[in-house]
């Protein structure tokens, strides 16, 4: 029997298949961009997978941790870990490095707020005290922005805050707004502060971000 020749593909960049396929496919540039699209969104399910782990551990996590509770591989954690420590490179919040050990936590200049939370009172957890100072800083802060920075557990922390009098909530469409009681500042033997104080954060924070 004669061998027949195999078909030549004309256009190799175009997808074309060649002899014996039953259905030949060309992979169109649509089909090209919504491979992209699933994979942009599987490396940001992963990345957020990556960055809950931090929030909810509340303690330094080795890279071999991290890939064993995540399930993602070591060359895309390290660069996770690398948009992520960018991330948090300005505002409240910091992913802290310590010998290759990674830990969400609040920025040194607003330890004093955990001190003080920490003196005033036993009955606040750490976790506890990481979202009220979160709140006092970001106030008046969305609870669900409060939920997407500290992980559900902060539900439970919220209302406790609520049931103490420490936090006022309104409610703004779905969400509630957060904002400090003045119970607060006198629980705690804090300064509320002043219009012009927030004023002097807010233009430090603008200067920071735009270098």
């Amino acid at each position: 029997m004669e061998e027949q020749p195999s078909r030549v593909c004309p256009n190799q960049s175009k997808g074309c298949i060649g002899e014996g396929t039953t259905n030949p496919k060309i992979i169109t540039e649509s089909t090209a961009k919504e491979l992209d699209n699933v994979f942009e969104d599987k490396e940001k399910d992963l990345a957020e997978k990556v960055e809950a782990t931090l929030f909810i551990a509340g303690r330094f996590l080795t890279l071999q941790e991290l890939i064993m509770l995540t399930d993602v591989n070591p060359i895309m954690l390290k660069e996770i870990l690398r948009q992520l420590e960018k991330k948090y490179s300005i505002g409240v919040l910091r992913l802290v490095n310590r010998n290759n050990s990674w830990k969400m936590d609040v920025t040194e200049k607003y330890y004093y707020l955990i001190n003080k939370l920490a003196t005033g009172s036993a009955e606040f957890t750490k976790a506890e005290q990481e979202t009220l100072a979160i709140i006092a800083y970001k106030q008046p802060v969305k609870q669900s922005i409060i939920i997407k920075i500290r992980g559900n557990k902060s539900y439970d922390h919220i209302k406790k805050f609520r049931q103490l009098n420490l936090v006022i909530a309104k409610r703004v469409g779905h969400t509630l707004d957060l904002s400090l009681s003045e119970e607060f500042y006198k629980y705690f033997n804090v300064t509320q502060p002043t219009k012009e104080t927030k004023e002097t954060i807010e233009i430090n924070e603008h200067t920071e971000r735009n270098g």
